[in-house]
């Protein structure tokens, strides 16, 4: 009887086992396993042209030679007539093909070792391309992204604006444009040894080239003890540069007809004539310049006069400013096209060239205005300025040129090794 009991009680305890195993496994679960995608490595596509260049076997990189014309470049590489014929013309509304110009790189991209390529691309400038399938015939641009860099460079004038820039190994570009800005306000050629400036400007790169001026920010210039300065301000309203007061730099007449000379001779009521040996009035102001040294209107209006004078101001032309004011250029080369009587003018637009002819011992502009057809003196006329921040826009006007105050008076117009842009 006891063996009887002893094996129920090992019966029981081995039911109670299996069941206590059962219901564990009634409670796990199994989660379903995630398989992860395998992350693939990043590769980075070299583009130039905005183009995979890893699509090309090869980039033949050429210069435009003189005289050379699309058929001339891509009839020895196997393109023929009839597709250089459809791309010309199917390029017309795009780029006009006849004014790819001597000097110019263009690319020539083969997609393989057959040496005919598939696509030529014409940079007309450090930025802009054009593209040409010489497959399909398709012409499109393009534009190379455009990179500024904040540049600040201050200095002291010697003898010109040009020089001052040129030899510290910057832009020459960048006096060209300092003198637009303060051509209303200071007569570049009055420029004194001892002079300053300072300058907030963008330097441009494209593909870690330089690429020239950009946005000139503020721009400061003492000459004789007084200093201007004009900053640049535009809300799509008003634009352009304005003094610390708010009132624009730009005046009604340009203080000159033409950059980077010198005053022969001035204005004067008994000056010796260098041709007829007598003594007579001269009524304006001689600028001397090479040959070619292009002119332009001091201000807007219209041309009444243009003209020749064998024995007098040769080749010359009158600009009709106003009800009060006429400018008259004289001694030109030649005169720019489209110059007739009747034909509008703004100010800065060139209208003819420096030369020497009637009246004249050598190259030089004989510069005059009339004020109610009277002469006076060019340099004492005191022209109105234009419209000044107004002021809705005072207080936006105050915090950019505070801002750029402060930075404009940071910089050393006496230091060396200034932090300039200069072309590579």
């Amino acid at each position: 009887m006891k063996k009887y009991i002893i094996e129920f009680f090992i019966v029981i305890i081995a039911i109670l086992f299996i069941a206590i195993a059962i219901k564990g496994n009634e409670e796990k679960t199994y989660e379903p396993e995630v398989l992860l995608p395998i992350e693939e490595p990043v590769v980075e596509v070299k583009r130039i042209w905005d183009l995979p260049l890893d699509d090309f076997v090869s980039i033949d990189t050429l210069t435009i030679r003189y005289g050379q014309n699309l058929s001339d470049i891509l009839r020895p590489k196997g393109i023929t007539a009839s597709t250089i014929d459809r791309i010309a013309r199917s390029s017309k509304d795009i780029f006009n093909v006849r004014k790819i110009k001597a000097g110019k790189p263009y690319y020539l991209l083969n997609k393989d070792t057959t040496g005919q390529p598939k696509l030529m691309i014409y940079e007309e400038t450090i930025s802009d391309y054009v593209v040409f399938n010489l497959d399909s015939g398709y012409v499109y641009t393009g534009k190379k992204e455009i990179d500024s860099e904040r540049r600040v460079v201050g200095g002291a004038i010697e003898t010109s604006l040009w020089d001052a820039f040129n030899s510290n190994g910057a832009s020459p570009v960048l006096a060209v444009e300092l003198s637009d800005i303060f051509a209303w306000t200071i007569d570049f050629f009055g420029i004194q040894p001892g002079d300053q400036f300072r300058v907030i400007y963008d330097a441009l790169y494209v593909e870690d080239k330089y690429a020239g001026i950009g946005e000139i920010h503020a721009a400061s210039i003492t000459h004789i003890g007084e200093t201007i300065t004009g900053y640049y301000y535009n809300n799509g309203e008003q634009e352009g540069y304005f003094d610390n007061e708010g009132n624009s730099l730009q005046k009604a007449f340009l203080k000159a007809p033409l950059r980077f000379s010198r005053i022969s001779s001035r204005y004067s009521n008994n000056r010796f004539h260098p041709v007829l040996k007598i003594r007579r009035p001269h009524r304006g102001i001689d600028y001397a310049a090479p040959t070619g040294t292009p002119v332009y209107s001091i201000g807007d209006g219209t041309v009444v006069k243009k003209g020749y004078q064998r024995r007098g101001g040769g080749n010359y032309i009158n600009v009709k400013h106003n009800s009060v004011y006429t400018s008259q250029y004289m001694h030109l080369n030649r005169f720019a096209s489209g110059m007739a009587p009747g034909v509008r003018v703004k100010q800065g637009q060139l209208i003819g060239y420096v030369g020497s002819s009637g009246l004249a011992t050598g190259p030089h502009l004989d510069f005059r205005i009339y004020k109610n057809r009277s002469a006076v003196d060019p340099l004492k006329v005191d022209a109105p300025p234009v419209e000044p921040i107004s002021e809705e826009n005072r207080a936006d006007f105050n915090a950019i040129r505070d801002s750029l105050h402060s930075e404009i008076e940071k910089i050393n117009a006496e230091a060396e090794n200034q932090k300039l842009a200069v072309e590579n």
